[in-house]
């Protein structure tokens, strides 16, 4: 995908792209309500953040491997042109942890709600 982004090649398999960010979305799900609900159980009831900031750390990862992308594959060699490319890849991978933030966060608050609502105070 970055090579369509920064290499002017064109993305064919937009159907993979859809499965993959369905399978995305279910892991970052998936990941935040596992750990606050270990959270919960040592009694720790802060789970707010915690929940977005676990599966919005997808996004570091994205940056990460953009720094990785930038020195392995692309040939850049003025200073604007890396400067420009950090810039919109620090963009995308802000909006991308947002994303994902979010995914994990409305994931997490569903199960809360969902397990709270179960319990009987006599």
């Amino acid at each position: 995908i970055l090579s369509s982004l920064w290499l002017n090649k064109f993305y064919y398999v937009f159907g993979f792209l859809a499965l993959v960010l369905v399978i995305l979305t279910v892991t970052c799900a998936e990941i935040s309500v596992v750990m606050v609900y270990f959270q919960l159980c040592y009694e720790d009831y802060e789970w707010w953040w915690r929940s977005f900031f676990i599966s919005g750390s997808s996004g570091v990862h994205l940056f990460l491997y953009s720094v990785f992308y930038f020195f392995t594959t692309l040939r850049i060699y003025s200073f604007w042109s890396g400067v420009l490319y950090f810039g919109w890849m620090f963009v995308l991978s802000y909006l991308f942890a947002i994303m994902t933030g979010t995914v994990g966060f409305l994931a997490t608050f569903v199960f809360v709600r969902k397990i709270y609502s179960a319990l009987k105070v006599d």
